[in-house]
């Protein structure tokens, strides 16, 4: 690259992959820096979840509206490379007291254009997946809810922006966001400084550490969760179901343990069980509460899973913001800043949508969906309530 980026983009995860795809297709001269291989964090410790059944009605169902349009139209040429499953999610009530929450939230989200279809009984469950337990009493099923391999998702991202011209730059650890007269200019890395008119903080979990480095205070804290991954069964689960009381867990702010049954077959046989929220900084070290737990829990939803074995469980670190929605533009506190990170365990879907948005604002056009619930700023105000 000749001349100095437009942009720096920190992190070569998928929101930071994606984020410099739709920035080089955009024209923009784009260097993307990470502290290790690519997708090598988060993206690398998650499912690949593309959903809208487990959003509360708001601004960030409507940005996950958004994303599954750039999803499915956008990229709609490259699904293969990423193994996008369109397979539908199916959220089960294990009382008659979840099955009627289930049942509002279903109606709200319908009024809006989801797509949601009401499973009266245990019986019609059963027609959806037929190794579920009878004791479960109802449900609900979005077709639209997806899937996508995320690592496969943000090295072929990554090779688009490459095509236009990207650079990319893996094992870079950004040491500062360098300022100047009020505003961000650029990076160091490694001894060496980027220039850049814009600098974006993909980072992730670690979005804090990276943000503090320009005296910007950014309140994005990592929530350990835990996968299970079973050996190849003959029990075949053909969409990603979980308990409706997983809703209730993704909006909580509760910085102990909660554990909400996820279950998912894949391709070659194996069933990945989550999902745990807890918590306590960076520790990745295994905890024996949460995978017993986890285990308990998909049991009850699919009993044939209990002599199984598993083979492997890994953890991972979601970023958490406080009021649950991502930061996502220009820093109102440091210009030449801008944030696309805070997204929990909802980046992989909410990436390629985010991504586009803030390129559309970075370039000075009005985004195609309002992205002022997401200022970066607000999270002052959210962090002293």
């Amino acid at each position: 690259m000749s001349r100095s980026p437009d942009v720096v983009v920190i992190g070569a995860g998928i929101v930071g992959a994606a984020v410099a795809c739709f920035a080089a297709r955009a024209g923009l001269r784009v260097v993307v820096l990470d502290r290790g291989p690519i997708a090598s964090g988060t993206s690398s410790r998650c499912e690949g979840n593309l959903l809208l059944s487990d959003k509360e009605v708001g601004p960030e169902l409507e940005l996950a509206r958004y994303s599954q349009s750039v999803w499915r139209e956008d990229l709609a040429e490259h699904a293969e490379k990423w193994e996008f499953q369109a397979k539908g999610g199916l959220v089960v009530a294990t009382s008659d007291a979840s099955a009627a929450t289930l049942r509002a939230l279903a109606e709200h989200q319908r009024g809006l254009g989801i797509e949601v279809d009401d499973v009266a009984d245990s019986a019609a469950l059963r027609t959806y997946e037929p190794a579920l337990s009878p004791a479960l009493v109802a449900g609900a099923f979005y077709p639209q809810d997806a899937q996508v391999q995320p690592v496969l998702a943000a090295h072929h991202l990554l090779a688009l922006a490459r095509a236009d011209g990207a650079e990319v730059r893996p094992h870079h650890p950004v040491d500062e966001i360098l300022v100047r007269g009020g505003r961000a200019i650029g990076v160091r890395t490694r001894g060496e400084v980027v220039p850049a008119g814009a600098v974006i903080n993909c980072a992730g979990p670690w979005s804090g550490e990276v943000a503090a480095s320009a005296g910007v205070h950014l309140p994005v804290l990592p929530r350990r969760g835990f996968v299970l991954v079973t050996e190849p069964l003959p029990v075949t689960v053909h969409h990603k179901v979980y308990a409706a009381e997983y809703v209730g867990d993704v909006a909580s702010g509760d910085a102990g343990l909660q554990v909400s049954p996820v279950v998912e077959g894949t391709p070659s046989g194996t069933v990945l069980i989550g999902a745990s929220r807890e918590r306590v900084g960076f520790d990745e070290s295994w905890a024996l509460e949460p995978v017993t737990r986890l285990a308990s829990a998909a049991i009850a939803l699919f009993p044939a899973l209990a002599g199984a074995n598993v083979l492997r469980t890994y953890t991972g670190f979601r970023p958490y913001c406080p009021d649950h929605l991502p930061a996502i533009g220009e820093d109102d506190r440091l210009p030449g800043l801008w944030h696309a990170t805070g997204h929990e365990g909802a980046g992989v879907g909410l990436s390629v949508g985010t991504a586009k948005l803030l390129v559309q604002a970075l370039r000075g056009q009005t985004p195609d969906l309002d992205l002022a619930p997401f200022r970066p700023a607000r999270l002052d105000l959210v962090a002293a309530a």
